[in-house]
């Protein structure tokens, strides 16, 4: 469930072709998504040595958790993986408090969203809080005169609490695969505002991978349904996103206050299921940077900005570009 949920509009008449492209591609990415384990796996088969003649003592496991499937020396919950700005986060948390603002800029129309959520941990089970207000712009071109006439909508969109829980984790021997799978689920209540109307359920997946010591890449799937009368009631989404983050740490790039710079680039999509725009779908893109600055006591800001554009067609009908700012308190 993203923060801000694009209106996606198109012509009638979706072609059989596009959806049978639009299917191929969700069982790509669950390929995709699936992929990083079978491939840490095999790596581990590859490389694993076999035990010393004579040996005393097995090695201590690293396994906990129900049927040991997860590993104490993961990465995850460990600050590793960026926060993301348009895809929903995935990594574990202990306590965390956001402010987002998202501006978005389209055909006619813009919007304002101002999140304030807070996050806090229980083991490996990580719970949250979205309270979202949005402001939404529109402009009515007159076809006889040319004159525009400015129309607004805003207040307190769905409030969103969710949930987080990783269910198997992967470490090879030597670190530098590092892999967790996890489930989630978000639930929207809707306040009755002018922009919330309909409530609505998520359940995702996600996986976390970090490749060495400084790429990561996040990756989450989820379907939403919304619940409700008018134009977007029972709709059906699929959504998805993947984030791809860089770490670089202070002792290589050397800037005063910046205990970690992280570029991000994050693509967000999601396929409608069901209703008139059967098979549409719409993909947005972010290039971003995300600051983790030195600690304020027990405090760590985080910084981050990123440039929102559209990536396909779907997209464009309803953005031109916007911008996301994002400051994170870890503490």
């Amino acid at each position: 469930m993203g923060i801000f949920r694009f209106r996606l509009q198109s012509e009638s008449g979706i072609s059989s072709g596009r959806f049978d492209a639009a299917r191929n591609v969700l069982i790509v990415l669950g390929a995709l998504l699936a992929l990083p384990t079978f491939a840490s796996k095999a790596m581990a088969d590859a490389t694993e040595l076999p035990a010393t003649v004579g040996s005393s003592a097995a090695p201590e496991s690293t396994r906990y958790g129900l049927f040991n499937l997860l590993d104490t020396r993961s990465a995850y919950g460990q600050g590793i993986f960026p926060e993301p700005f348009l895809v929903d986060d995935s990594d574990g948390e202990e306590n965390e408090a956001r402010l987002d603002w998202f501006h978005a800029e389209g055909p006619d129309q813009g919007s304002d969203v101002m999140t304030a959520e807070v996050e806090k941990g229980f083991g490996p089970l990580t719970l949250e809080l979205e309270v979202p207000y949005e402001i939404d712009h529109s402009l009515d071109i007159d076809p006889d005169t040319g004159l525009g006439t400015g129309s607004r909508m805003q207040g307190f969109a769905n409030i969103n609490p969710g949930a987080r829980l990783p269910f198997y984790e992967f470490v090879s021997k030597d670190g530098l695969v590092d892999n967790t799978i996890g489930g989630a689920i978000e639930v929207g209540i809707p306040t009755n505002s002018p922009v919330s109307k309909n409530a609505e359920v998520v359940p995702k997946i996600f996986d976390d991978l970090k490749l060495g010591d400084h790429f990561t890449i996040q990756t989450i799937e989820g379907y939403s349904q919304l619940f409700g009368g008018g134009d977007d009631g029972n709709l059906e989404t699929l959504e998805y996103g993947f984030v791809f983050g860089y770490s670089i740490k202070h002792t290589q790039l050397p800037i005063a206050g910046v205990a970690e710079l992280i570029p991000v680039f994050e693509m967000q999509g999601g396929t409608e299921l069901n209703k008139d725009q059967h098979g549409h779908m719409s993909l947005l893109g972010n290039a971003a940077v995300r600051l983790n600055m030195d600690n304020i006591g027990p405090i760590q800001p985080r910084l981050g900005i990123g440039y929102i554009f559209p990536m396909n067609d779907g997209a464009r009908e309803d953005l031109h570009s916007g911008v996301y700012t994002s400051l994170v308190f870890e503490y």
